[in-house]
This record gives C-alpha cells, structure tokens and sequence, in this order.
C-alpha cells in the first residue's frame, strides 16, 4: 500500500473507477512498478474531470498567488483531459505539445507569446521529466512559466520540474531501474498499459 498525502477522496475515487491497478507495469519514464495509476478511466467521466480540473486549478492559483494564467499546456496524450479541465477551471487557452523525434514540440498552429503566463498541467507526475520538458519548451519559446500541477505525484513529492508544483494526491511508490526490479527477478509479467508501445 503506498503512503499517501492529499486531498480526502482522489485516491479512492481512483479505486472505485478501477484506475489504481497493482501488478507489473512498464512506466513511461523505463522504469518498473507493482503500481499503475490509469488517469483515463477516471477523466472518462466528464463530471471527475470537471471537478479534478477545478481542484487542481484553485490549487494551481493559490500557488501563483493567484497571477493570471493565461495558457495550460500538457504533453500529450494523458495530459490532454486534465489540462483541458483546468484551463477552462481557470479562463484560460489550453494547448498540448507532442513528442516528435524525441522532442517535445509544439505543433497544430499552438504556439505561446513572449512574456505569456503559462502553467504545465500532466495527468501523473513520476520522475517529471515530460513536465520539465515541456516547461523548457515554454521557456525557450519566451514564456513564463509559473508553476506545473498534476492529478497524481507518484514520487512522493521528490520529482524536480525546475517550476513550483502542486498535485492533489502525493503517493511513495516503488519504481525499479529494469536491471534492478524484484519483479523482474520474480518473472511476474510485465505490462505496459499507458498510451505508449514499450
């Protein structure tokens, strides 16, 4: 069972949509997990979308002291509903940047402003590589990048995204190197069930 710290009823709400799966999973960062948090069966309901968003957004405004935010941006694809939620929680546009050659990028005619306020919303956060990534992105483009949040932090609030962050359920649980991962050890079948191919 992971410790846990955040708000009363996201983890559970995670549970009862069937989206807190336990076994051997294939992480989107290589690693290796007996957890897997399925964020697409739970925003497949508009109504826990919505109120995820607004969460998630009035978190996101207190840690900007409530500076106006006038872009969400999320990598793609589990960041999309989310990101999507809190922009409209907050009034403000919402573009997704993609991985193109191993790249985020953004694509489609999105671009930001210099000097634009923007926010970084993802559906989990485990290492934070692809919140960082995409804050760089933003950064290079010329706009300010105020904070990131997500749904779920897996790294028990360790992961760095070189921006404040907030997420509504802070989680400590396991990830292994694949060299190093008991599960491995244990030939327990490993599962890759996100978006991406292993």
């Amino acid at each position: 069972m992971p410790q846990r710290e955040g708000r009363a009823g996201v983890l559970d709400l995670f549970r009862a949509t069937g989206a807190y799966l336990t076994g051997h999973f294939r992480l989107t960062s290589g690693l290796h997990s007996p957890e897997y948090l399925q964020c697409a069966l739970v925003l497949q309901h508009p109504r826990h979308a919505e109120d995820l968003g607004r969460q998630l957004a009035d978190a996101l405004a207190t840690l900007t002291q409530a500076e106006p935010i006038s872009v969400v941006v999320s990598p793609a694809i589990g960041g999309l509903i989310i990101g999507h939620e809190v922009a409209r929680a907050l009034g403000a546009r919402f573009i997704f940047a993609e991985r193109e050659g191993g790249r985020m990028t953004l694509r489609r005619g999105f671009d930001v402003t210099a000097g634009e306020s923007a926010v970084v919303v993802e559906d989990v956060i485990t290492t934070g590589g692809s919140t960082r990534e995409v804050a760089e992105l933003l950064r290079d483009r010329g706009a300010r990048v105020l904070a990131a949040g997500s749904i779920m932090d897996r790294s028990g609030g360790q992961a760095d995204v070189g921006v404040p962050r907030v997420s509504l359920e802070t989680l400590s649980v396991a990830a292994y190197a694949p060299e190093n991962c008991p599960l491995c050890a244990q030939s327990v079948p490993l599962v890759k069930p996100g978006s991406r191919a292993v």
